[in-house]
């Protein structure tokens, strides 16, 4: 039996929003590590993991069902953001631990490879049409069969200048004004240039990143059906996921969520209801290794795929559990590629290489992935490292109402 002797954290990147687990054992040399970053709340979660430390020393590093029950339940209140970043950290790590003993790559555990690589989509974007189809082209050259497609930031072809907008008069000072309708005209606009010059080959993807009214995003997932999206990304916010019947009703794009969502409460109805295409938990989100791969299964049996959430702001370990799940399940659809620079991919080495819209794992014990300490001590920045990183104003209509998310 391999008992856990010690958990600690390590924090990195120039601002300090990763946070890595690393579960120590009796046995010379073995630990394992897992992710638990979270840029909003980097200091929370890794106060929460140094909370439940204590439970873990003594334990068989090999009951990773168990222990993850265990932690689960421990709080009392669960299924919140924090405990299952802080589970989600130490979930890997056991995982990691549970392929290092047996001399086996986490995947190879989970049943074995279904595909020899992992493909991945592309970020393509641009100020206007003409960059953006040069973004999209770009990626082509480089193998990307699927490229996200988007007009500069979030919400990009909805904003408005507020002086061209009729406001209040004691209108509140905003940079811009979102506007659903301008959005709903944009974004059909986009994707049938982008057709028209480079035809129906290519794969695209697009995210809403929960703008706009449950009504428009309706009409917007019908205007969009003409372009055979290969998913639209967070067209309605978790509040409002009611409206994905309406949208199955109504027209045949592809829907892609999960990128907020803890609580399987929340993505259990729209898989079993196949009202859903794509499910885009974050895996340390969801928990961990133990409920994403439950999650995948369930997803296979009711024709829904997987598109494990990464994003800029996530780590390298995070993407390698993703990885692992994406080569050993058949529900995999595709995975958001995360790219990072190279003093960051140098203090992880192990990490999943990325060329030619494919993910690569290795074949090393575990996860296959390590952290450099030193490196990543190195990474951070103390001007950059804050108490908070709480995202601040958000968008704004044009009398000032919020936009989520």
């Amino acid at each position: 039996m391999t008992k856990i002797t010690a958990v600690k954290t390590i924090r990195t990147r120039a601002a300090g929003m990763w946070a890595i687990v690393k579960v120590l054992t009796d046995q010379p040399g073995l630990y394992g590590i897992g992710s638990a970053s979270d840029v909003r709340h980097p200091e929370t979660v890794i106060k929460a993991v140094e909370t439940i430390a204590p439970m873990l020393i003594g334990r068989d590093a090999g009951r990773i069902e168990d222990i993850w029950q265990v932690l689960y339940t421990s709080g009392y209140w669960r299924n919140g953001p924090v405990l299952n970043t802080a589970l989600g950290g130490i979930d890997m790590a056991l995982w990691d631990i549970k392929g290092k003993e047996a001399g086996m790559p986490v995947y190879a555990l989970l049943g074995g490879p279904c595909r020899a690589a992992v493909p991945a989509y592309a970020h393509a974007g641009g100020r206007d049409l003409d960059e953006l189809e040069d973004s999209v082209r770009g990626y082509m050259e480089e193998g990307y069969e699927v490229i996200r497609c988007q007009l500069g930031a979030y919400g990009g072809g909805g904003f408005r200048d507020p002086v061209s907008v009729s406001r209040p008069v004691n209108a509140w000072p905003q940079l811009r004004v979102f506007d659903d309708e301008a959005y709903l005209e944009a974004i059909p606009a986009m994707f049938a240039r982008l057709r028209e010059r480079l035809g129906f080959g290519v794969k695209f993807t697009h995210d809403v990143h929960e703008h706009l009214r449950p009504q428009v995003a309706v009409q917007l997932a019908k205007r969009l059906e003409p372009y055979r999206l290969f998913f639209v990304e967070d067209i309605l916010p978790p509040e409002q996921v009611g409206w994905f019947r309406v949208i199955r009703e109504q027209c045949t794009t592809p829907q892609a969520i999960g990128e907020l969502f803890v609580h399987p409460l929340e993505y259990v109805p729209l898989i079993t209801e196949r009202l859903i295409d794509f499910l885009r938990l974050r895996v340390s989100k969801a928990g961990g290794i133990t409920p994403a791969r439950k999650a995948a299964v369930l997803a296979e049996w009711f024709g829904v795929n997987t598109a494990w959430q990464e994003g800029a702001d996530n780590d390298p370990v995070n993407q390698m559990a993703a990885v692992h799940l994406d080569m050993a399940s058949t529900s995999f659809g595709i995975q958001e590629e995360n790219d990072f620079r190279e003093e960051e991919r140098a203090a992880f080495p192990g990490h999943a290489v990325l060329k030619g819209g494919y993910l690569y794992p290795n074949e090393k014990p575990g996860l296959g992935i390590d952290i450099d300490e030193n490196a990543a001590a190195a990474l951070l920045d103390p001007e950059k490292v804050k108490r908070s990183y709480l995202r601040g104003e958000p968008d704004r209509r044009a009398d000032g109402s919020p936009v989520r998310p």
